[in-house]
């Protein structure tokens, strides 16, 4: 299940703006279609995204903790 969030361009300034916080992202294609989820630091999982990707989108939500992100992938890759 996808994140009740807006979708974001993969670029520079998005990732520069991603918070160094755990979280779930979601990464995206131009047409908004899914292409995979991640948990990690979120403006180190997008810094590697960037660079070695194809994604062209992203969308994420912040977690508490590590063990926290973990549980959110779960929920969403489950339903």
């Amino acid at each position: 299940m996808s994140l009740a969030k807006p979708w974001r361009d993969l670029d520079r300034t998005t990732v520069g703006s991603a918070p160094n916080r755990y979280g779930l992202y979601e990464l995206g294609d131009d047409e908004g279609e899914t292409v995979g989820f991640g948990t990690g630091v979120l403006r180190d999982e997008l810094k590697e995204a960037l660079a070695y990707g194809d994604a062209t989108r992203v969308r994420w939500e912040v977690a508490d903790s590590e063990a926290h992100a973990e549980r959110l992938l779960a929920e969403h890759v489950e339903e």
